[in-house]
């Protein structure tokens, strides 16, 4: 595997905050360069405005996968075409972080504040795709409640669902309750159905957000390259 590749392969760690998606499977990685033990990427969003604390955090975990690559030493990375591209390509080059790199103009938010609420999102998200799965292969809504993680057969759906739950820090062991809200307290069975309603609310506003801003960035760029679409 070239650098380049691993740098790829390593950027689909990295999520859009808001969407729960890979930025390659997204399209917002327009570019690698790769200059002996130093790598450029440059990043592209759906619109000009898009958020710039969203925008910051892509910037700042994509220079950390580029980091992360064995043979890398310096990392670069270039959000073109935003408002606020220089102040956060400068920041995140410098280490700076955000507030400091918006000094006066923000209101003290924490990222990592922000990075949590979405991980939640994202776990509510993975985790009524994983329970559609199960309810489909003929388990019924209550028992669900009463499954521990082991207990479910294995799949993609149920792998990303416990990669969920560790980045919020739950409990994955075989043991553990396999319906939870995100502070780790099991679903009881009465209270299943109800649970996995407002999931697909959050898994359908998700996906919804994503489908438009995919839209929008084929309008401003039209469709991803075939190599950053399947990295």
């Amino acid at each position: 595997m070239t650098i380049k590749e691993a740098v790829l392969d390593a950027l689909t760690g990295v999520r859009d905050p808001e969407l729960d998606e890979p930025l390659t499977n997204l399209g917002f990685v327009s570019e690698v360069e790769v200059l002996g033990d130093a790598v450029r990427v440059w990043l592209r969003l759906p619109t000009y405005f898009c958020a710039p604390n969203f925008s910051y955090l892509m910037v700042e975990d994509s220079r950390e996968a580029a980091l992360s690559v064995p043979g890398v030493r310096s990392a670069e990375v270039m959000l073109d075409g935003h408002h606020a591209s220089g102040e956060i390509n400068t920041g995140v080059g410098d280490e700076r972080g955000f507030d400091s790199s918006f000094a006066g103009e923000t209101n003290g938010e924490d990222l990592s504040g922000i990075r949590t609420t979405f991980r939640r999102k994202a776990f509510v998200r993975r985790q009524e795709i994983l329970c559609r799965e199960l309810l489909s292969d003929g388990y019924a809504a209550v028992e669900l409640a009463g499954l521990a993680l082991g207990d479910a057969p294995y799949s993609e759906a149920l792998e990303t669902y416990v990669g969920r739950r560790e980045e919020l820090g739950l409990d994955v062991s075989e043991g553990s309750p396999l319906v939870v809200d995100p502070d780790g307290n099991r679903v009881p069975e009465e209270a299943v159905v109800q649970h996995l309603r407002f999931a697909r609310t959050t898994r359908v506003s998700i996906e919804g957000n994503a489908a438009h801003c995919l839209g929008l960035l084929a309008a401003r760029y039209g469709s991803p390259e075939p190599e950053e679409a399947s990295a």
